[in-house]
């Protein structure tokens, strides 16, 4: 199912539409004294409550599609409908869910105000984000289709046209069209001119005339072709909407050809195109769009007419639109015979050429530092790896590249030999040149090391010092070691700065392997500390919220000042990069408090807004939210009730032991996809996910069940199989309400992973 909502100021011509439309069906008005209103009464209701607010977002219009193919009665989908306004928190404002069946895929149209009766305005904060976890929530709710949620192509759908008959004015649709079809344009394009608009609403029957004054004001309008030949009246810009009229357009138009980085998005095409072009010996005209998008990464659509090919249309990552004429005389297919101008003949890479060398040097290099970071044990540093490999090695990382897929294609079969000669006569020097590149690079970060704990010794971060012996773990959670008053990195020998600290003592266990994440992660963050970051530094993710789990002999000896501002900024990382994990989940405001609530973390208001704390560190540390998210969180109902509600979730984790950082680790994990490592920590290690139900739930039917299973199956002796079984159980507990009579039933399960419906009344929800 696909949810789309528009906001807008009026809402005449969308009733108009939706209930003039031939066909249509009233399934029921929502929060009306009556379902035996006509349609003119509700719009004079839902027209007079929109204007006790002056907002420009007064009212909504939300569309829900079925995909082709999908069948729903009218009671269901009228029930599917309340259930989606009571979770966006239109549930109580006045609505009418009409259906509409002119198109191929079931639909029902919904218009409402975000105006309230005392004249407030509902917040409509994070609406398309809630939108899509309802959406998703209905989905798995009624067994529909789920929408797709990866990327299409830059092209825009052909929208579905309105039923036209000849002399049909605006109201019965026409406007409704231009509107959606125009408005969509503009916000997926940086348009320059209006004939490069009319070109991009070509595909849906929509023509622009323009028309010019006296004095030299640009006026515009719209004409629709219908299917049956007839055109309808052309419609004033201003009166289709008041952004699409002439003198606004123009100015938008002005501002994106006038833009800075206009000219560089022009070159960085220009540059890929005829990279492109030196790399191939002939290519057919038809093949140039696979092409340009798997080589390059770049959205095109060939001009044709008939069936000649004019030249084609670049449709930038920039979102500008460029033809070719704009680029550069080089790329322009009729001054390039040499390579399309040469027949049938199929498409073929010159493997003589320099850029086939190029990329031959690329292949090999990617395939030495992959099949480094793809080995089972990291031994040694990249350089080291680099030096001690040999062609044969890479050649499984070679192969599997998208890179060799797509030059192997087009390498004519009689070459194929060849192009593995090549890879092997230059295999010597790039990986020699790779080497002096590595060993130069891991030579500056082992001395920015060196400066970093200096820094960090002399700010006192840490209760480290060097007579007390403890300094190693800074050390060891930077990947370095100390020995023979020469620092090296943990994991080799071959690079050394001297450090005269006379003997230190160094345990065995100090020498474990440690993450080369995490160690990442701590170095940003004791750069963040010290102050040595810049603007350009990588940025902080979840991960270092788990800095105290990994070093925590380190953490426990963090200074107080330092250890708050950690603690500040970790918090706030973890809940920057943690919140697009909640979206397919978050329905509403109260959701979003629940969803980090089960994690261990909870909200508090101040003068100045919202702040994040949590159960993971000390309880007067605290991370201040976005003024948006604090808006977003203020408009949850019931607001006092929902921040006391917070307090048995975060008491019972406390009270069960929960709050530690390996629980909030395993619903990372979880939340990852990482289940293997999960069902770990759950059997061997007895460590519970801190996670809400919900994605309890989602992760289950998502595969964490059928990899129990494979555990389970594994598992010879009875007393790993009860180990086992007591980590699912554990994982039911997180999905349903935990009590004796949950356990009772557990302790009679003949068939724990095939039938879980007998036991969902009792509290266990798989």
């Amino acid at each position: 199912m696909i949810a789309k909502i528009i906001y807008g100021e009026t809402c005449t011509g969308t009733l108009n539409y939706i209930f003039g439309k031939e066909g249509m069906r009233i399934l029921g008005y929502g929060n009306t004294f009556s379902q035996s209103i006509s349609p003119r009464f509700f719009g004079n209701v839902l027209h007079f409550q929109g204007q006790r607010n002056a907002t420009k977002n007064r009212y909504a219009h939300i569309s829900l599609n079925l995909p082709h193919g999908e069948h729903l009665d009218n009671r269901t989908f009228y029930r599917i409908s309340k259930e989606y306004m009571e979770n966006m928190g239109f549930g109580e404002q006045p609505y009418v869910v009409v259906r509409h069946n002119d198109t191929k895929h079931e639909h029902v149209h919904i218009v409402t105000t975000i105006v309230k009766e005392d004249g407030k305005v509902l917040p409509i904060f994070n609406s398309h984000k809630r939108s899509m976890a309802t959406r998703q929530y209905l989905e798995k709710k009624y067994g529909l289709s789920q929408a797709p949620t990866t990327k299409q192509k830059s092209q825009l759908p052909i929208y579905r046209l309105p039923e036209k008959q000849f002399g049909m004015d605006a109201e019965k649709g026409t406007k409704f069209y231009l509107q959606d079809v125009l408005n969509s344009i503009n916000q997926k394009y940086k348009v320059r001119s209006f004939e490069e608009l009319a070109r991009l609403i070509k595909p849906y029957h929509i023509e622009i005339r323009q028309i010019k004054s006296e004095s030299g004001r640009i006026g515009v309008a719209y004409g629709l072709n219908n299917q049956k030949g007839y055109q309808t009246r052309f419609i004033n810009g201003s009166a289709v909407h008041r952004g699409l009229s002439g003198p606004k357009l123009q100015k938008v138009f002005d501002a994106h050809s006038k833009s800075k980085l206009l000219p560089m998005h022009r070159k960085r095409l220009l540059k890929q195109i005829e990279t492109t072009y030196d790399l191939f010996h002939t290519i057919d005209p038809h093949g140039l769009e696979d092409i340009l998008k798997e080589y390059q990464g770049i959205d095109i659509k060939l001009d044709k007419k008939g069936d000649a090919i004019e030249g084609y249309t670049v449709f930038d990552k920039s979102r500008y639109v460029f033809r070719t004429r704009e680029l550069g005389k080089n790329v322009r297919m009729q001054n390039r015979l040499d390579i399309f101008g040469n027949g049938d003949e199929p498409t073929t890479i010159d493997i003589e050429s320099k850029q086939f060398k190029l990329e031959i040097q690329k292949m090999i290099k990617e395939a030495l530092i992959t099949s480094y970071l793809q080995s089972p044990k990291q031994q040694g540093l990249l350089s080291e790896h680099i030096l001690k490999t040999n062609f044969g090695n890479i050649v499984p990382s070679l192969t599997a590249s998208k890179k060799h897929y797509f030059l192997e294609r087009y390498i004519p079969k009689s070459q194929k030999t060849e192009f593995r000669k090549a890879l092997e006569n230059a295999f010597p020097m790039v990986r020699d040149r790779l080497y002096e590149i590595e060993t130069k690079k891991e030579k500056e970060i082992l001395e920015n090391k060196f400066k970093l704990i200096g820094k960090v010794l002399k700010k006192g971060m840490f209760d480290v010092g060097i007579e007390k012996g403890s300094v190693r773990l800074l050390f060891q959670s930077l990947g370095v070691k100390y020995h023979n008053n020469q620092l090296s990195f943990a994991n080799s020998n071959k690079h050394t700065v001297p450090v005269p600290l006379g003997r230190l003592p160094f345990p065995e266990h100090m020498e474990k392997y440690v993450s080369s994440g995490f160690v990442r992660q701590n170095h940003l963050m004791l750069e963040m500390l010290s102050e040595q970051s810049s603007q350009k530094s990588p940025k902080l993710t979840a991960t270092a919220m788990f800095l105290p789990m990994v070093f925590p002999k380190l953490y426990e000896k963090m200074n107080p000042v330092y250890k708050k501002q950690y603690e500040s900024v970790a918090l706030g990382s973890y809940v920057k990069n943690v919140e697009r994990m909640h979206a397919p989940f978050e329905k509403s405001p109260k959701d979003y408090i629940a969803l980090f609530n089960a994690k261990g973390f909870y909200f508090i208001k101040g003068d100045k807004g919202f702040e994040v704390k949590s159960v993971y560190t000390d309880n007067r540390t605290s991370c201040p939210l976005p003024n948006r998210t604090s808006q977003y969180l203020s408009s949850t109902p019931d607001l006092t009730e929902a921040l006391k509600e917070q307090q048995p979730v975060i008491n019972g984790l406390v009270n069960d032991g929960r709050n530690n950082l390996e629980n909030l680790w395993a619903g990372n994990l979880m939340e990852r996809g990482m289940y293997d490592k999960v069902a770990f920590m759950l059997t061997a290690k007895k460590v519970y996910p801190n996670l809400h139900r919900e994605m309890v739930q989602h992760h289950m039917d998502n595969g964490l069940r059928k990899t129990l299973q494979g555990a389970i199956t594994r598992k010879s002796s009875i007393q790993q199989n009860r180990v086992l079984r007591r980590g699912i159980y554990a994982i039911s507990s997180l999905s349903g309400d935990r009590g004796k009579k949950q356990e009772e039933v557990f302790n009679g399960f003949k068939d724990e992973l095939t039938d879980w419906s007998k036991y969902k009344r009792e509290g266990i929800s798989f």
